[in-house]
């Protein structure tokens, strides 16, 4: 059987995004792994699905890199919000997601002439059980330290839906990778705190609306950019009063969002705000003895994007001592 994908990204997280009849069309697992192999067009980081839904103008689900689901990805979120959008000849839909049914809105470019979606982050849950984690009996986890992790680093665990383990670092951290490196990996092998992993973000505050974050996340290692993890990584900044603007700029290593953080109803409303880009369009054939790359074309959209990381270069080097990573 010949089927058509695209290669997609928002903020480098990279995806291949299909559109499925049915949830039992293919081995998922088993098509996530060849088509996030980076012998195979340099791979990617997970398989975005976009499938009916009778609740929602489509379903997403998508698959890591190493078959595992997640719950949600904010950075596929934009993807499958422009692909149903456009589709449907819409500027906003309802996307079902395995914990939530989350809006989804075309915005004007963050940048030039980059396709811009807004779409919603929740639920969202400081509750170490919605995670989930263990520390010493406690509830929560907020802004303390962990003797276990790290003498000085102030962290914070929160779910949204995904979970997620948020530090607070100085420079030191951000241009050497090691301590997150080796924290994350312990955390998402056998531990007693975090039975499922977690994602592990360290964030450096910039100025009163800009952050940086790098995410270690959970069934992909380090990557250029997590939605979730910049989401909640701007919640935590807010709310433990390092950046107080309504709308915060994200830096990661594969780009910048923005993010807006609101407590509304006794309840936090997060929205992520950034670009939605096409890479290129793919043709396999797939049976249930082989899968094979037939044809592909790239689409001029990732150098508009090329643009955009000169930006992000430039706002971040005074930190970073290596180049950013790219679509």
């Amino acid at each position: 059987m010949e089927r058509n994908l695209l290669k997609v990204h928002g903020s480098g997280n990279t995806f291949y995004l299909y559109e499925a009849a049915n949830e039992n069309e293919f081995n998922w697992v088993r098509l996530a792994k060849w088509l996030c192999d980076p012998s195979n067009e340099k791979g990617a980081d997970g398989l975005l699905l976009v499938l009916p839904s009778k609740v929602a103008d489509a379903k997403m689900r998508v698959i890591n890199a190493d078959g595992s689901e997640a719950s949600m990805c904010g950075n596929g979120l934009r993807c499958v919000a422009r692909y149903v959008c456009e589709k449907l000849g819409v500027t906003e839909a309802i996307i079902e997601t395995l914990r939530a049914n989350l809006r989804v809105k075309k915005e004007p470019a963050i940048f030039e002439e980059l396709p811009t979606y807004a779409v919603e982050i929740s639920p969202v849950s400081f509750d170490l059980d919605s995670l989930p984690m263990q520390y010493k009996e406690k509830k929560e986890l907020r802004h303390q330290i962990i003797e276990e992790f790290s003498p000085t680093i102030q962290f914070t665990a929160v779910s949204v839906p995904n979970p997620h383990l948020i530090g607070i670092v100085n420079e030191h951290y951000i241009q050497h990778e090691s301590h997150q490196f080796l924290l994350a990996k312990f955390l998402n092998s056998e531990n007693e705190f975090c039975a499922d992993g977690v994602n592990v973000s360290y964030v450096f505050p910039m100025a009163d609306d800009q952050i940086f974050v790098r995410t270690y996340e959970r069934g992909v290692g380090f990557t250029n950019a997590c939605g979730t993890a910049m989401t909640a990584s701007a919640l935590v900044a807010k709310i433990n009063g390092y950046v107080n603007a309504p709308k915060i700029t994200v830096f990661n290593p594969g780009g910048f969002v923005q993010c807006v953080v609101q407590f509304e109803d006794e309840a936090y409303k997060l929205i992520l705000i950034g670009n939605a880009t096409v890479i290129g369009k793919y043709r396999i054939e797939i049976s249930q003895e082989h899968i094979n790359l037939l044809s592909c074309e790239c689409c001029e959209e990732s150098l508009q994007y090329e643009k955009c990381l000169d930006f992000v270069r430039e706002q971040t080097k005074f930190f970073l001592n290596r180049d950013i990573g790219g679509a």
